[in-house]
């Protein structure tokens, strides 16, 4: 295997000496703080039903549908925003000062959340300020632990470190859901609690045991790129968020002037970002990184592979909670805890395939294994279509510990591309930017995701609920207003693994007949009702997310061969370079003087 520049050297800003075995502790330590944020973001998902019963709010009604959004998505949407940000403090302040403050932000606002106290939307307004500052501490980790990674492990090692943080990263989403299907019926407290032990010993740990080892330079904040950098991504996300909702006589917000306005003016401030960054001395983030052919197509990959990704967990939940689980036989309070642990196959495949890759990649390159991985990832999307709404779940199975594989095998090569082309004094911004390329397609996807799946909904949900209920029952007039209420409730239902119908038919049960409201409310009528048009938009949306595989594939592609950039050690009695390090985006080559940063090639050049 080639070896890369040699670490066993490694010491800490204050000139300490870390020892061989320092890399160990920062992989420990981050990928106990990325494990954390990612399970707390998945466990609140699958949790949604019991907090909310918990604080006597219905987020089926349609003045709560907000506070059900920004619960599911608030988290993301800050860290989206904030990591480029955060991570270019890091770059200048020290990333694991940085990132152990993050840990103990994370840490405070678990304990916040889980003593919430009052009832109704005041407590869910309470929920959700807090979840937006817990975001705050998450983004702090998501935006240097990768950064102290590559810091710490020498290039011929990077690709099994980066790569079991996203192991972690994808594992996380996945524990989340059966922690949060499991902690959630015996209190939803213990749904934020739970974070707070690992968060104390890992911010305990982070303090005593990481040290900075990164390049520092001492620069000004970018006041003016941070806003518009800022104002521009939340309004383009709050704006997606928002989309999803009905709007008037629309079954979704897309055509709010209030949404078309966010997403038209948080593109253009992101724009304004753009040429900010090109004028100010001290920028935010260097755009002219973008000229670095693996940092870009890695980040390309990355985003589209996202957005193929993003919605895929949701839609799943919904395919498991609202149709398949209560078809055979799980009752609907019972299906978030199931959905949770029939989706473990992924997580298995991804924890298979993520650190195998990485260490595939360190010798290999990134190019091969993050281009079939997406591809993997297309053909597996394809075969996911052919399976009817009531699957046999085997060959589900298999398709999911398959998907893992295939998103292990991209994600991990692909993480440590992105990283080996930073220069070291732009790694926290660099990996900043990354996350946030992924976190806002995350975002993004989600909105996608809904909307097919919304859109299959309209075209057929109305007429099949009409007369279905008229067929047991119902007046004529009020399933007609049934029928017409926005499918969005039905898809949000189904995510929260309630059976809608009991709600919508709450006035009219007790006058059927006590056979036909237990087969209305039962585990038979939504699932089979809902089954036909769902699986339109489900089609749909696979197709999409074939699309978005396909360009990350050829993104992948564009990358070139392995690149490594690294600062070249001063030689023992040799003097520092004068001259200043290559210019980004140039042809880079190995440097020959001490102490200059070089950009090393292997397997050709990009």
């Amino acid at each position: 295997m080639p070896q890369g520049p040699a670490k066993a050297g490694l010491v800490s800003a204050t000139g300490q000496p870390l020892g061989p075995h320092y890399k160990w502790i920062a992989l420990s330590n981050t990928t106990l703080g990325i494990l954390m944020a990612t399970i707390n973001s998945s466990i609140v998902m699958i949790a949604l039903p019991d907090i909310f019963r918990g604080i006597k709010l219905n987020p089926l009604t349609s003045g709560n549908s907000p506070y059900f959004l920004w619960l599911l998505m608030g988290y993301m949407v800050v860290t989206a925003v904030l990591v480029v940000s955060l991570g270019r403090i890091g770059d200048m302040y020290g990333r694991v000062r940085m990132y152990t403050l993050g840990f103990a932000i994370f840490t405070i606002f678990s304990i916040l959340l889980s003593i919430t106290w009052g009832t109704g939307s005041g407590a869910a307004l309470y929920l959700i300020a807090m979840r937006i500052f817990q975001g705050v501490g998450g983004a702090l980790l998501w935006a240097n632990s990768s950064a102290i990674l590559t810091d710490a492990f020498p290039s011929n090692q990077r690709g099994l470190a980066l790569g079991t943080n996203m192991v972690a990263a994808i594992a996380g989403s996945f524990i989340g859901l059966v922690l949060g299907g499991l902690l959630g019926p015996l209190s939803w407290h213990l749904v934020f609690l739970v974070s707070v032990p690992f968060g104390i010993f890992g911010t305990v740990w982070a303090y005593i045991k990481l040290h900075d080892t990164g390049l520092r330079r001492p620069s000004r904040i970018d006041w003016w790129g941070n806003l518009f950098f800022a104002v521009g991504l939340i309004a383009l996300l709050v704006g997606i968020t928002y989309g999803i909702l009905p709007y008037g006589t629309e079954t979704m917000g897309w055509t709010n002037p209030w949404v078309l306005g966010a997403l038209i003016g948080g593109a253009l401030m992101l724009g304004v970002f753009v040429w900010v960054e090109t004028k100010v001395d001290q920028p935010m983030f260097r755009i002219p990184l973008f000229r670095i052919r693996a940092f870009a197509a890695g980040n390309a990959a990355g985003l589209f592979a996202a957005l193929a990704r993003g919605g895929l967990m949701f839609i799943l939940i919904i395919w498991l909670q609202g149709i398949w689980l209560p078809r055979h036989g799980y009752s609907f309070a019972q299906t978030p805890l199931w959905a949770g642990i029939y989706l473990l196959p992924l997580t298995v495949g991804f924890l298979v395939a993520g650190p195998l890759a990485g260490i595939l990649s360190d010798r290999y390159g990134s190019r091969t294994f993050a281009t079939l991985g997406v591809v993997g990832s297309a053909v597996i999307f394809g075969l996911f279509q052919l399976l009817p709404a009531d699957f046999n779940y085997l060959l589900f199975a298999a398709l999911l510990f398959a998907y893992g594989l295939s998103s292990g095998l991209f994600a991990s090569p692909n993480q440590a591309g992105i990283m080996n082309s930073l220069p070291p004094e732009q790694r926290g911004a660099g990996a900043g930017m990354a996350a946030t390329f992924q976190n806002s397609a995350m975002v993004l996807s989600i909105g996608i995701f809904f909307t097919l799946i919304i859109i299959g909904l309209s075209g057929t949900l109305p007429h099949a609920l009409y007369h279905g209920l008229v067929a047991q029952g119902v007046p004529s007039a009020y399933a007609s207003r049934v029928a017409h209420l926005p499918a969005v409730g039905s898809l949000f239902a189904a995510f929260l693994g309630y059976n809608p119908i009991g709600t919508l038919l709450g006035p009219v049960l007790p006058h059927l007949s006590h056979a036909k409201a237990a087969y209305l409310t039962g585990r038979a009528f939504f699932p089979q009702l809902i089954s036909p048009p769902f699986m339109t938009g489900l089609r749909a949306a696979f197709d999409f997310a074939i699309a978005a595989c396909v360009l990350a594939a050829v993104a992948s592609i564009l990358r070139g061969g392995k690149y490594v950039h690294e600062d070249q050690p001063t030689p023992v009695g040799g003097a520092a370079a004068s001259r200043r390090p290559p210019t980004i985006g140039a042809s880079p080559r190995p440097a020959t003087e001490p102490g200059s940063s070089a950009a090393r090639f292997e397997d050709g050049a990009p």
